[in-house]
């Protein structure tokens, strides 16, 4: 991801606004800390099913943050890390594929009070009460199988405020993201920026929320569409609840309308149901399952082209330092079954994580992780993290 004009406008106004709060704030005693952090792992993954069946890799991602603490409970304070990763794939006695990359992983500025905070720059927003299968993945990409939930970030400008009974306004502005984001298919409109918002209220035995996106999207010269545009406003609403009534139950559900006629993709919904609870079985056995429905069709809720996954997700620590997961996913369109079982071993600021899998060949599992095709099929993966 590379900084354009419109990416230093908003950083270094952000730097500005905070050098003004500082010379106001001159003659009042400051309280500055830097800190430095980072994250290395290295895997192996093996999958016979693969064209390139065995991928080893690293990641490096060193974090900066420094924070100035003012008067008053206010805090003004910078994050800044890059994602430094390469790939080596062989093929044995045939070929080696490599890939590899640096980029900025967060590139933030934050003034924040007691009920307030603005943050400008490369961050992480995402929202929503769903666990795993998330219709309110707007612009994040976690996928629930990888252990260090890495995720690229959006340049924009976040705001929240929070009353005093545990409601919260959320209000957002985002410009020069011209990948896509969450379950985004077409790319946004360059220099166009996009804005939303979300409400989040207090009900009895938890929260609700309403959440609002705008953004201009294009599919010129995209493959798939009888008609194409290089503008098409596109608006999103969304509605949540999470309760705690003896087990956690939430709804997280999303209507995604293009302005456009684009036939069967003008409009899609996605509806999640689902509950978790802790079991009193040894340590505790914490189970979560889902219900995921997503539609696609030319008028809004027709539910007429529809896909169906049920989700189980199991969680035993095995002692202090051991810990085992299971993923079993059930696609009912196409009546097939993902499995993933995960073994995690903590080592002061070592871990180390042996997963394992059963998939079909043909993949459609409804994650945005960057290395699905990896999991077509069955395979081991191997994988070291290392904090500092």
């Amino acid at each position: 991801m590379k900084l354009n004009k419109q990416h230093i406008i908003i950083f270094f106004a952000l730097l500005l606004y905070t050098g003004k709060v500082v010379a106001q704030e001159q003659k009042a005693e400051t309280n500055a800390s830097f800190l430095f952090k980072g994250q290395f792992s290295a895997y192996t993954h093996v999958n016979p099913n693969n064209e390139i069946p065995w991928w080893s890799g690293g990641r490096y991602i060193p974090q900066i943050n420094y924070e100035i603490k003012q008067p008053a409970n206010k805090l003004i304070d910078f994050e800044a890390s890059a994602n430094a990763y390469g790939n080596l794939g062989i093929q044995p006695f045939d070929s080696v594929s490599t890939s590899g990359k640096i980029k900025p992983y967060r590139l933030w500025a934050r003034f924040s009070t007691r009920q307030l905070e603005i943050r400008a720059g490369l961050q992480k927003i995402n929202f929503g009460s769903a666990s795993l299968l998330r219709p309110l993945m707007w612009f994040d990409q976690v996928d629930p199988r990888d252990p260090l939930r890495l995720t690229d970030g959006v340049w924009g400008i976040l705001g929240r405020y929070y009353f005093l009974n545990n409601a919260n306004i959320w209000a957002w502005a985002l410009l020069g993201n011209k990948n896509t984001k969450g379950w985004e298919t077409m790319p946004t409109v360059k220099n166009t920026p996009e804005f939303g918002g979300r409400i989040q209220i207090p009900v009895l035995k938890g929260e609700a929320a309403f959440t609002y996106h705008h953004r201009s999207a294009s599919n010129f010269e995209m493959t798939g569409f009888d008609n194409h545009y290089k503008n098409i406003p596109e608006n999103r609403f969304a509605f949540d609840t999470k309760l705690d009534v003896t087990v956690g139950l939430w709804l997280e559900a999303a209507w995604i309308n293009k302005n456009r006629d684009l036939g069967m993709f003008t409009n899609q919904e996605m509806i999640n149901v689902g509950m978790d609870y802790t079991f009193g079985i040894g340590n505790g056995l914490t189970a979560t399952c889902e219900q995921l429905v997503v539609s696609v069709d030319k008028k809004p809720f027709n539910f007429e082209n529809t896909t169906t996954f049920s989700l189980l997700n199991m969680s035993y620590p095995i002692g202090l330092f051991d810990n085992l997961s299971a993923i079993v996913y059930y696609d009912w369109t196409n009546h097939s079954a993902y499995n993933f079982v995960n073994w995690q071993k903590q080592m002061n600021k070592i871990s180390l994580y042996f997963m394992g899998y059963i998939n079909p060949k043909k993949y459609n599992i409804p994650t945005q992780g960057t290395g699905e095709m990896l999991f077509a099929g069955s395979g081991i993966q191997v994988m070291l993290v290392f904090n500092h």
